[in-house]
């Protein structure tokens, strides 16, 4: 495509809302012209959790599924170079934004018993995080009561903290983000990753480009391999990193069909 996602500016959300005293605490609620109660996705961006990247890019995505009748809650959170981002920081501000979406649910007409989480690239291992939060061990300090999701998708996700730290993508950022090397902090890697929380209980859409240079292919593969009951995998042999988020791509029909059962 001529113009990245990235580069675009979003059509506008219906409203900017708080849920917590920090600047980076808010997300962009859209709400469906459809009949309510609405389902609802949570949207966690990407950006290998660094504030360099926020949730602007993601608003296309968000205004493409609210089109077709879901209430988006685009979630911004404190990031690696923000004071409190990072570990455990993130982790926090994630939980505590899907929290105040329940929270705020009856008001905005949002059905409580249809909400998904969906992220994108580090968005998809927060998304899968958050639905797993109920296994992460205890004592940790990201543990956190789970939350009544219906499932997680993860578009191109990096859901193998210690694989991704391995082979140092985007220069450190998993080092980064919690602290340190797989062998410095293993309790960290051990609550975070995806791929090293028990099996999936909730219901996971795993989507992946096959062309994707940023975050390999084989992240969602393997989780895929590790959990066949609980999720479901969709590769594109074609797609890069970006399509899977990008309403203009070739890809989006058929991502966009895959989602819409889950939360209806």
């Amino acid at each position: 495509m001529s113009t990245s996602i990235l580069d675009l500016p979003p059509p506008h959300a219906d409203r900017r809302i708080g849920y917590g005293p920090d600047p980076s605490q808010f997300a962009d609620l859209r709400l469906p012209k459809a009949p309510s109660p609405y389902p609802c996705v949570i949207t966690i961006h990407g950006g290998f959790w660094r504030n360099r990247y926020d949730l602007a890019h993601l608003g296309h995505l968000c205004a493409a599924l609210t089109g077709a009748g879901f209430a988006t809650w685009n979630i911004e959170y404190r990031r690696v170079g923000d004071p409190g981002g990072g570990w455990p920081g993130t982790f926090h501000d994630v939980a505590r934004a899907a929290r105040h979406l329940f929270a705020i649910a009856a008001r905005h007409r949002i059905d409580p018993d249809r909400v998904v989480v969906l992220g994108h690239s580090a968005g998809g291992q927060l998304a899968s995080w958050l639905v797993n939060m109920g296994t992460v061990p205890v004592g940790s300090e990201i543990q956190d009561e789970p939350l009544p999701l219906c499932g997680a998708i993860s578009l191109a996700g990096v859901l193998d903290l210690r694989h991704a730290a391995e082979l140092n993508l985007s220069d450190g950022a998993v080092h980064d983000f919690l602290g340190g090397m797989p062998d410095d902090v293993p309790e960290r890697y051990a609550a975070a990753s995806p791929a090293e929380l028990a099996r999936l209980g909730v219901p996971h859409l795993l989507v992946h480009g096959g062309q994707d240079e940023i975050v390999p292919p084989e992240m969602s593969a393997r989780l895929h391999v590790a959990n066949p009951d609980t999720s479901t995998l969709l590769m594109f042999p074609d797609a890069g990193h970006f399509d899977p988020i990008d309403p203009r791509a070739t890809i989006w029909p058929d991502v966009q069909a895959t989602i819409l059962p889950i939360a209806t």
